[in-house]
């Protein structure tokens, strides 16, 4: 082969590589938020099915309601401790402190990071709501965002009156979790059911209209959520690529953003599909507690926040 062809041979490759290397950048947070949600499903599975340990210790026991890291430090679902506070039992102070452990971590991150971050179900719907968008593209009825709170009472009230933690005897994310971990059975049917319901029925109707869970985390995150999303008024062309991207799309209204500089919706999920789909780069992580980025130009084109009509 002539010298200057092995020469030409990677420069033809750098267009490939740079188009890759641009995309996966594109998809750093999604790719991130992966990784984490299977980690933890692998740490729970390999600890019990292949005993794994660090210093003689379990590395991560018990479930997404209860666990133990190292055997030593317990972590336990805030909503479900609640759920069985209200049902009149006594829980030992390791689970109470473990609840508040959980809950401190997520009131510092913004409450809905479990959500996008570690919830299981959350590759389902979001691949529900991919097919959605890219077949479907209708409701074939409206729900109300607010509705999840209802759902939220509903369980705790539900809980008090039949002396049982309600959502956790339907939750589809520990039906997903003991699928995952502990072998297969009838959970599954929910949680196709509630794939198709996401994918033909209402766009992102578990996640973004039902679950009580994140509507739990919602309200406890709305204040005090310390990460956020921070938003550049003056750079923003008002194109919607955020608001069409995300989950929670009411989140991202332009004339609220342009007044506090940021996300402070409780709602946000913190997933940052927005942020690299902006192509003025307008949106960006930050502290609650910085100042504020938004700059004195006007947003041109602004949208109109409104919920998915079918």
């Amino acid at each position: 082969m002539h010298p200057l062809a092995l020469r030409a041979t990677p420069r033809s490759c750098n267009p490939m590589i740079k188009a890759t290397t641009t995309r996966l950048w594109s998809w750093r947070y999604l790719i991130l938020r992966r990784i984490v949600q299977i980690g933890v499903l692998l740490l729970f599975f390999g600890t019990l099915h292949w005993g794994w340990s660090l210093f003689g210790l379990p590395v991560l026991s018990g479930n997404l309601s209860a666990s133990e890291v190292l055997g030593q430090v317990t972590l336990a679902d805030p909503f479900a401790t609640l759920q069985i506070l209200l049902t009149g039992h006594v829980l030992q102070s390791e689970v109470l402190l473990g609840a508040a452990l959980v809950l401190g971590v997520f009131l510092i991150l913004g409450g809905r990071v479990w959500c996008s971050w570690v919830c299981p179900v959350n590759p389902v719907t979001d691949f529900a709501g991919f097919l959605h968008r890219k077949t479907w593209r209708k409701n074939l009825f409206a729900l109300p965002r607010h509705l999840r709170y209802t759902v939220l009472a509903l369980a705790l009230l539900l809980s008090v009156l039949i002396g049982l933690p309600a959502f956790e005897w339907v939750s589809p994310i520990g039906a997903m979790h003991r699928e995952m971990i502990f072998g297969l059975g009838l959970g599954w049917t929910a949680l196709v059911g509630l794939f198709l319901f996401d994918w033909l029925v209402v766009k992102h109707g578990w996640c973004g209209h039902l679950c009580p869970l994140g509507a739990f985390y919602s309200a406890v995150g709305r204040y005090t959520a310390q990460v956020r999303v921070k938003f550049d008024q003056a750079s923003c062309n008002g194109c919607g690529k955020c608001q069409a991207i995300c989950p929670e799309p009411q989140v991202l209204n332009l004339k609220r953003l342009a007044q506090d500089g940021q996300v402070l919706s409780g709602e946000c999920t913190n997933c940052a599909r927005c942020i690299p789909i902006c192509p003025e780069e307008s949106l960006a992580f930050g502290w609650r507690l910085s100042t504020p980025v938004s700059g004195s130009a006007p947003v041109r084109h602004p949208l109109i926040t409104k919920e998915d009509h079918p």
